[in-house]
């Protein structure tokens, strides 16, 4: 019923102002909210109509053109049926992005952020949102809505052009990577020029600025060294999965031979490329990525890496995890991942072990124990309120922050995500550097950003706003010939880039020489610009945002939207950074917490050296964490993945802290008579754990909780014993290890991917939510499991020839180390307690095809291609 004379108003403006409108006067609970729109399109229209209060939203254009164009089907009511169903997935995706799982919960919740809409708009309407930067009014809105609302009612047809709104149009909305640009880029890494990419029309916050120099400009040479510039760049976190393993060792090699940073990214990598026998050096990953999902983090990969990355959050889809689709998941990708081929992998969106910032110093410990030569760095996304948890992390022990903004162009992100979710780094950069000065941390902590960087003048914005290292992604990838197709979740990348496919992988034709020259004319051009703004250093540069103003080709656009750049530019920043870089004080968190694996080491120093074996005896105490991670950090180190030939076996009683066990390797054995903390076993890569009470308590009470939450995090290998209970997410993400414990809390088993688990008593709710392989076995005499499982991912079967087999030596086992009552009476009574185990598997591995993953591992085994 639209008619030309009429103007209908943006249905998120209404929903809001009744919305608030109904709270301010006490009358929101009486009413509902319906919402009838036509301009309601996908799901994050509808997210945030019901965010913003509406109860209810009927898309009745969307319905009406979904009838039209199928009218002849009469299955047309189910295709209504499938927008719907596609609609509330999206929405159930964007509430667990927030962490949130009832629509009552996000109802009215208001959980957005704004950019580029004016304060008083906000103030009026959206009462409970922040202005970032300002922005458009009502009158703008209203001039924009006229102009199609004219369009809509023009005598000859309107022609539905697409706009470019998710992909590049020619005439349709700008994009940061349009074919002109990837021209410049590409040239850039095929031939040696120093033509600086410059915006033709603004796309980035930072297009609109300008830094103000010197009055004189100074001579190229007198700038710092092309060296010194390109050891502050990185290439972004790109996963060996995302890439093919071919693609991301070309990218390890062209880092180094700049002196450059390379990054597993959260896939791990083949572990020949870190492997103390390989003499290629260049293809071991200067950065080694710790993500929510652990996929290949092990003893190993940690000793090998000069650095260690952990990814709270990706700046182009935060509160996602990172996620591969099933036909990506190769023989080689499984290896690496410790996984199952063909099944997809979804990483968790949340660390399991990080929950505040006291969690995030535990995890930060463990990896400094582990590898004490690597720096701790942590990713951050950039949003409103990130500077303060930046504060926290820097408190909490890391040596480097990087701030992640939202205009990546990872493969691996939902299109809603790119468009809809994420900060511009010049915001979150900005606001970092600012609290950290204000807190006096500044001067700990060394500040990195990417997103979106690929050319020399986004590095000087960058540097002014107190970055002072660069992480390129996108552009690297573009160096090496992406031309962003848009399929990397397809498996059909036509570059050969983001593929598994080897019919495809033929195609890639880059080398380690592109990302070289790409990264050498990156810093010529830095130095030329430094020359020209008459600052010797880029160190000279880093939070000098004072220096920043609005560009003279953009005031009046700038002034006509009513942006307001306050928050960025500081004038009182004069001094940039208190003290420089390359002299940072840390925080000295291991020398005022000596571990007791230093005085391990000390005395089995030379059954290590000599492949010997040794005993220790020690009591210990809850203040003690990490118990066997330095020690297994160090074996990891000098010899590599199971190349120690010796054992250490450690004796100990009383109650351990934190972490025990963590990153345990081969060779190493833990025996407590006690209890411990959380966190037992996580990322376990070999050796033995075992956990008992005194023999005279476990007679007189046989149900004790003996280790606390998310043991066996992240697990890849090695054996848990437990003669008691433990807590909740036991063997979440477990990629390996075997275990046994006689009772666990909700959510066990956790998107597991190997390994075997035997429980010999209660499970909580939830059991083996998101598992996709490996097995667990439940003792089911004292309770029925049905209700306990997460019937979406597992279901439970009986036991087979095989499974009694392994699980009596299992047992056996359990007995032998613990002493366990429960497991002695089970085994003494064998042929009858039997029939009380079930075996829970994953309803993901009735659809992988063994045969198949056998045939295909001989092949690569074979060096061929099968079927070819």
């Amino acid at each position: 019923n639209l008619k030309q004379g009429y103007l209908p108003i943006p249905m998120p403006l209404v929903v809001s102002a009744v919305h608030h409108a109904l709270v301010k006067n006490k009358l929101r609970s009486a009413v509902s909210l319906i919402c009838l729109s036509g301009d309601v399109v996908e799901d994050h229209h509808v997210a945030v109509l019901i965010g913003l209060g509406a109860s209810a939203v009927y898309p009745f254009m969307a319905y009406e053109l979904i009838r039209e164009h199928f009218h002849d089907d009469k299955d047309w009511p189910n295709k209504m049926a499938n927008y719907r169903y596609g609609l509330e997935k999206g929405i159930l995706k964007i509430m667990s992005k927030m962490g949130i799982s009832t629509i009552s919960s996000y109802h009215g919740g208001m959980l957005f952020h704004t950019l580029g809409l004016d304060k008083d708009l906000i103030r009026k309407y959206f009462p409970s949102f922040r202005s970032e930067l300002g922005g458009i009014g009502l009158n703008h809105i209203k001039q924009n809505l006229m102009q199609q609302h004219s369009a809509a009612f023009l005598e000859s047809s309107p022609s539905f052009s697409e706009k470019g709104y998710f992909r590049f149009r020619k005439n349709g909305e700008s994009h940061g990577y349009s074919p002109l640009e990837f021209k410049k880029i590409q040239a850039a890494a095929h031939q040696k020029e120093r033509k600086n990419i410059k915006a033709e029309v603004p796309v980035y916050l930072r297009d609109l600025f300008q830094v103000k120099g010197k009055l004189e400009p100074i001579d190229v040479k007198q700038t710092e060294s092309l060296k010194k510039i390109l050891k502050r760049f990185g290439s972004g976190a790109i996963s060996f999965g995302a890439i093919s393993e071919n693609v991301h060792r070309e990218l390890a090699r062209g880092m180094a031979l700049v002196g450059a940073r390379s990054n597993t990214g959260e896939g791990g990598e083949m572990d020949d490329r870190y492997s103390r026998s390989n003499p290629d050096k260049d293809v071991n990953s200067y950065i080694k990525q710790v993500a929510s999902g652990r996929f290949g983090v092990s003893v190993d990969y940690l000793a090998a890496s000069r650095e260690i990355q952990i990814k709270m959050a990706q700046g182009a889809k935060p509160g996602e995890g990172g996620q591969l689709p099933g036909h990506k998941v190769t023989a080689q990708i499984a290896h690496a991942r410790s996984s199952t081929l063909g099944v997809p992998l979804i990483s968790p969106p949340p660390h399991h072990d990080i929950y505040s910032i006291e969690d995030i110093k535990q995890l930060i410990h463990d990896l400094k124990e582990v590898n004490p030569r690597a720096l701790i760095s942590v990713k951050l996304v950039a949003q409103p309120g990130v500077g303060t948890v930046a504060c926290g992390v820097v408190k909490a022990g890391a040596d480097i922050i990087l701030i992640s903004g939202g205009d990546g162009g990872t493969g691996a992100s939902p299109l809603g995500s790119l468009k809809h979710t994420g900060f511009p780094w010049e915001l979150g950069l900005a606001e970092t550097h600012q609290a950290l000065v204000a807190n006096q941390l500044r001067d700990r902590v060394t500040l990195r950003v990417d997103g979106g960087l690929k050319k020399a003048r986004d590095i000087i914005i960058a540097a002014t706003l107190g970055a002072e290292e660069y992480d390129f992604g996108t552009a690297a990838l573009i160096a090496l010939g992406c031309i962003m197709a848009r399929q990397c979740h397809l498996n059909t990348c036509p570059a050969g880039i983001a593929t598994q496919d080897v019919k495809y992988m033929k195609k890639f034709k880059g080398n380690a020489g592109n990302i070289k020259l790409y990264f050498e004319n990156i810093a010529e051009d830095v130095r030329y610009e430094l020359a020209k703004l008459g600052f010797n250093t880029i160190q000279s540069l880093v939070g000098r945002s004072d220096l920043l103003s609005i560009h003279k080709d953009f005031k009046s656009y700038v002034k006509k939207r009513g942006l307001d750049f306050s928050v960025i530019f500081n004038p009182d920043s004069k001094k940039g950074l208190p003290i420089p870089s390359t002299n940072k004080v840390r925080f000295q968190g291991r020398l005022q917490d000596q571990s007791l694996d230093e005085e391990i080491i000390t005395e089995v120093r030379n059954a290590i050296m000599a492949h010997g074996h040794a005993v220790v005896s020690k009591l210990v105490n809850n203040t003690q964490r990490s118990i066997g991670t330095r020690l297994s950090g160090e074996i990891a180190f000098l010899y590599g993945k199971g190349n120690f030939q010796g054992s250490i076996q450690v004796q100990m009683s009383g109650t351990a802290g934190q972490s025990f066990g963590a990153y345990l390797s081969e060779g190493v054995e833990l025996r407590l008579m006690g209890t411990a903390n959380d966190y037992v076993g996580k990322g376990q890569s070999g050796g033995l754990i075992t956990i008992r009470m005194p023999r005279l308590i476990r007679r007189k009470k046989k149900e004790h909780t003996m280790i606390g939450n998310v043991a066996l995090y992240g697990a890849t290998g090695g054996t848990l014993f437990v003669a008691g209970r433990g807590g909740e997410r036991f063997a979440v993400r477990n990629s390996g290890a075997s275990a046994v414990i006689e009772g666990i809390g909700n959510h066990g088993c956790e998107y597991m991917t190997r390994g075997t688990v035997v429980v010999l008593g209660e499970i909580g709710h939830n059991f083996g939510a998101g598992m996709t392989g490996g097995s667990a076995f439940i003792y089911t005499k004292k309770l029925s499991i049905k209700s306990r499982l997460n019937t979406e991912f597992v279901k439970e079967s009986n036991l087979t020839s095989s499974d009694e087999n392994l699980l009596k030596r299992l047992l056996n086992t359990h007995i032998f180390h613990t002493g366990s009552t429960i497991a002695s009476q089970i085994i003494s009574n064998w042929k009858k307690e039997k029939y009380h185990f079930k075996c829970i598997v994953s309803l993901a591995q009735d659809i992988v095809d063994f045969k198949n993953i056998y045939d295909l591992h001989v092949a690569d085994r074979l060096g061929v291609v099968l079927n070819e």
